[in-house]
């Protein structure tokens, strides 16, 4: 039995797609898996219970019998590292709940895949970061991370050496075209020459990027006052609060954005809209737009939302949606197993797990 912990050294890097999708193509060449989430850290709440989201989907596409508490037995919520940090949780009685749930998913398989926390600092507090992890289930490790410049391998280089020896290689994903050349050419020979093996390259995916409107209406908990539109891509947001002017230059340099403004700002929501890069507003406060933004905005096919929660509440649900990317269906996972079949080896790499 074998074990891969598949980590990130920052969020929104695609670490669940890419772990469960290597699961699945290991599963499809014909080995017995399984997946477990030790630190549950994408939460939401689920019939009264909170809740990783990433687990549910592992086990609707890998067909798992697991019961979530084994597939996630640490739920890493702010009330827990709340109770942590005031010394209310056993840290020996949590590292034994990580273990026991990994033994009872290792009895019944070949190969383990564990999905690590987000970043390689969460769980310090309960001795359970991704390198705690690494090294109490025995895992090697796959590291994966997003590249734009060559800045961000001071980030990388730090993630590597922290796993030391357990490092099986590193994973470079959604990769714009640019940045191929600079990582074959300049990046990865210097991390051969520090000893840091780089398994490949996944080029960026138009349909991996961002979510749709729909997926953003549905996680900040909007209602959508226009019709159709509702499968228009969203790759970031930008926030109108300045004047008209100021905000059409704005609005005219970004592309697949959500205009996040005040629903009584009517001067901002009619110049977003003369914007093509827009897809979407999401008008905040609870005030209902007039009738002349509502009429424009199905004229030009751009969805309008509506969200009761105040400005800054909903730029950081917006935030985090558009960071978790689309790993939430199953379709986004077996889009990243084909991509990864035709970017890297996988069988190369499933070998060195044994």
């Amino acid at each position: 039995m074998s074990t891969l912990l598949v980590s990130s050294t920052e969020e929104g890097t695609g670490k669940t797609a890419i772990t469960i999708a290597l699961a699945k193509l290991a599963q499809e060449r014909g080995d017995r898996v399984s997946y477990m989430k030790p630190k549950g850290t994408r939460l939401e709440s689920a019939v009264g219970k909170t809740r990783d989201q990433d687990p549910m989907l592992a086990r609707e596409v890998l067909g798992l019998d697991a019961q979530m508490h084994t597939l996630e037995p640490v739920v890493y919520s702010p009330t827990f590292v709340t109770e942590a940090i005031r010394g209310r949780e056993d840290l020996d009685a949590l590292r034994g709940r990580v273990t026991e749930a990994f033994e009872r998913l290792a009895s019944e398989t070949e190969l383990v895949f564990l999905e690590g926390g987000g970043r390689l600092s969460i769980g310090e507090i309960v001795g359970l970061t991704d390198v705690d992890v690494a090294e109490l289930l025995d895992a090697q490790v796959l590291l994966v991370s997003r590249y734009d410049q060559m800045g961000d391998v001071d980030e990388l280089l730090a993630g590597a050496n922290a796993f030391d020896d357990r490092l099986l290689g590193v994973l470079f994903n959604d990769v714009a075209s640019p940045g191929v050349d600079e990582l074959t050419e300049d990046v990865m020979p210097f991390l051969d020459g520090r000893e840091v093996d780089s398994v490949g390259v996944v080029p960026r995916d138009e349909r991996l990027a961002g979510v749709t409107v729909e997926e953003l209406a549905s996680s900040i908990g909007a209602e959508l006052l226009t019709s159709g539109g509702a499968n228009r891509r969203v790759e970031r947001f930008t926030v109108g609060a300045m004047g008209s002017e100021a905000a059409l230059r704005q609005f005219r340099r970004t592309r697949n954005a959500a205009v996040i403004t005040g629903g009584d700002r009517s001067d901002v929501q009619t110049v977003a809209l003369q914007a093509s890069g827009v897809s979407c507003l999401v008008l905040t406060g609870g005030y209902r737009p007039s009738s002349a933004v509502l009429g424009e905005a199905e004229d030009r096919g751009v969805p309008v939302l509506l969200v009761g929660a105040d400005t800054r509440t909903t730029i950081d649900r917006t935030e985090s949606r558009l960071r978790s990317g689309r790993a939430q269906r199953p379709e986004t996972v077996e889009r990243m197993a084909d991509i990864l079949d035709a970017s890297i080896d996988v069988d190369e790499l499933l070998g060195r797990l044994g």
